[in-house]
């Protein structure tokens, strides 16, 4: 079939030379025409559309790297940040007990030094009324003693026979 078409248009000798040069120089005409307009900027634009997807691959990974060491510097930031906040609990936890210690520290010496002079004036309240009682008990005697004699002592006499009962109260205790 193929061959009865060329020789139909060929006629009687087959193939004709001249046609397939002419089909060939068109074609090829026609593949320059195309490389040059239609495969050339396909081609460019192919180019242009892969650089872009390959810079977008190579922005997405650099953005993935400094977003993984922006976490991994959160991360140590946190880490430190915690290490610090207990540092500072430990440190008022020690500040707040030795607060204590001196505050009760404090409060002992104040409580024993408020007992000694309470001690103190308690004795010496007693020694006044130790006293107070001596020379009571000296002036009724020298009442009573006054009223069984009969007679009146002079102040002087009294006062020598109080300092004597009372000194002999004292050895007597």
């Amino acid at each position: 079939m193929f061959l009865d078409y060329l020789a139909l248009g060929a006629g009687a000798t087959g193939l004709n030379l001249g046609d397939a040069i002419a089909t060939l120089v068109i074609f090829l005409g026609l593949m320059a025409l195309l490389k040059k307009f239609a495969w050339g900027p396909l081609m460019g634009i192919m180019r242009e559309r892969e650089e872009l997807v390959a810079s977008g691959i190579d922005a997405a990974e650099k953005a993935k790297k400094e977003t993984q060491a922006l976490l991994e510097e959160q991360k140590s930031l946190l880490k430190e940040a915690r290490t610090e906040a207990q540092s500072i609990i430990e440190n008022a936890k020690k500040q707040g007990e030795a607060t204590r210690e001196e505050i009760v520290v404090t409060a002992r010496a104040e409580a024993n030094r408020l007992k000694e002079s309470a001690v103190r004036d308690i004795e010496a309240e007693r020694e006044k009324a130790i006293a107070a009682v001596r020379e009571e008990v000296v002036s009724l005697s020298v009442l009573a003693a006054s009223k069984v004699l009969g007679k009146e002592i002079s102040e002087a006499d009294n006062s020598a026979l109080i300092k004597e009962t009372i000194a002999k109260a004292g050895e007597a205790k």
